[in-house]
């Protein structure tokens, strides 16, 4: 049955400037408001934090889709000039969630049962719309009267009991068992001022204003026989009558009009589909089954699905036939270039593949994903020196730990393994592995003797992990 949670999580943690050992407390009860750059701090220790409990996507086109959706949408808010980062969570829940800084995570659960790009533009208005107008301020005076350790629990029992509630639920007993009431909650006239603003913002971004009520109908007929086993995330947006009347006259009075979807998100819903699937067999057989179907556009979604479904079974020959289908139809189409190039060198056709991102490369040289994705393709065929000259300049990415990890596995090729270890832990600090950030870290200085820049990093990583290790005991 259709469940969606959509939790506005907020926890404080200590502002990073300052050194760690020095900050038990979040600060004074009557500071209830964080400066920017002190919700800029949270929010990234948020994201850190998020990567111990559930699994981020670290694929570069579905990064790009909804960076791409998320940041369009928020240019047309009241707030345009506020940071986001939006990311997908390869979880089948449907769930959305807002955090401090303009943090914005989408289930790939939700993704994946919107049937319209407009309807999952309206989720991500709605929490865009929760930041902008602040309704995530009103937790900070409670937060902030916590140590950080206590912090770091409670966000580490909401995440949980965003997957997997009953050990969220347990966890947050626990924590209110020694003194500490939290509230995330958001009231009434909350959401309802969200679906105002969101539908603006959808009715201003060129989505469909009606997908919103249309979503929220949809959601409130798959849950009306819960009763009280209705999960407590849905009680803290719930969706009645009276708000999916108010959504729908509220988008009745926008001009009617068709809103074709973009291939980006068809393309985009194509993949997560494999990439969350339980059973390749059923989702080759889902794919199978809709090939000539709907718009041009709709089949070569399922097509491209199809060929990736193949792709992971080592169908090789099937895929790359059906992906060359696909390029000849739409030849600039990024997506087709990469999964053909992976294909090839998984074939064994190792030059080809190579010489199609140099191409590709070529007719496109601003595309990042390109670059990112030849990359990848060079350090398995083991060209270490080229793909670490096309990662560097991304190396300082920590929303994105994947290039972290890239980066150490160039340096490794190349016999630098003072550089390798020294990325490898700001790839584990950026998942929120403290343990094995300060592990890579020693490593990093004991390997680096050599170079003493390199290992003055190194060292002065370590001492950054130690603190906050310590910090977090107290």
């Amino acid at each position: 049955m259709m469940r969606i949670f959509l939790l506005s999580a907020l926890i404080i943690f200590s502002p990073l400037a300052t050194p760690i050992e020095e900050l038990p407390e979040m600060g004074a009860p009557s500071d209830s408001v964080l400066t920017p750059i002190e919700e800029k701090r949270l929010g990234d220790a948020f994201f850190r934090n998020l990567h111990r409990h559930i699994d981020i996507n670290q694929d570069l086109e579905i990064e790009d889709y909804i960076a791409s959706l998320g940041n369009s949408l928020a240019s047309h808010s009241d707030a345009p000039a506020h940071s986001f980062h939006f990311f997908v969570v390869l979880s089948p829940e449907i769930n959305a969630f807002a955090g401090p800084a303009g943090y914005i995570g989408v289930n790939a659960g939700l993704i994946l049962n919107t049937r319209t790009e407009s309807e999952l533009a309206s989720v991500i208005s709605h929490e865009i719309a929760h930041v902008t107008q602040n309704h995530l301020h009103r937790a900070f005076a409670a937060a902030k009267r916590m140590t950080l350790p206590m912090a770091a629990a409670t966000l580490a029992a909401i995440l949980i009991g965003t997957q997997v509630p009953e050990l969220g639920q347990a966890a947050l007993i626990a924590l209110q068992a020694g003194g500490v009431q939290y509230q995330i909650n958001f009231t009434r006239d909350n959401e309802k001022e969200a679906d105002r603003i969101g539908l603006q913002i959808l009715a201003k971004s060129n989505f469909n204003p009606r997908s919103m009520p249309a979503f929220f109908e949809r959601l409130q007929q798959s849950t009306q026989f819960l009763g009280r086993d209705l999960p407590e995330f849905l009680r803290t947006h719930p969706v009645t009558s009276s708000r999916i009347a108010d959504t729908r006259a509220r988008a009745d009075k926008f001009p009617y009009r068709q809103y074709p979807d973009s291939l980006h998100y068809l393309l985009t819903k194509a993949k997560l589909r494999v990439m969350t699937a339980r059973n390749l067999e059923n989702t080759v057989v889902y794919f199978r089954s809709r090939l000539n179907r709907g718009t041009p556009k709709q089949q070569a979604a399922v097509k491209y699905g199809l060929a990736l479904a193949l792709l992971e079974q080592h169908q090789l020959k099937e895929s790359h036939r059906l992906l060359s289908q696909l390029l000849t139809a739409f030849p600039d189409q990024p997506q087709f270039i990469n999964a053909i190039a992976q294909a090839e060198i998984e074939l064994g056709q190792i030059a080809a593949g190579l010489k199609r991102y140099q191409t590709a490369l070529r007719r496109f040289p601003a595309s990042r994903i390109l670059r990112l994705e030849y990359a990848q393709a060079l350090l398995e065929a083991r060209h270490f020196e080229s793909a670490r000259r096309l990662l560097t300049p991304y190396a300082n990415n920590p929303r994105f730990p994947l290039l972290y990890k890239l980066l150490s596995r160039a340096y490794a090729g190349l016999g630098q393994h003072g550089e390798a270890h020294r990325y490898m832990a700001e790839y584990y600090y950026a998942t929120g592995n403290l343990e094995n950030a300060i592990q890579q870290a020693k490593l990093a200085t004991k390997t680096a003797a050599g170079d003493r820049i390199v290992a003055a990093i190194a060292e002065e990583r370590l001492r950054y992990f130690k603190a906050e290790k310590k910090a977090r005991k107290k």
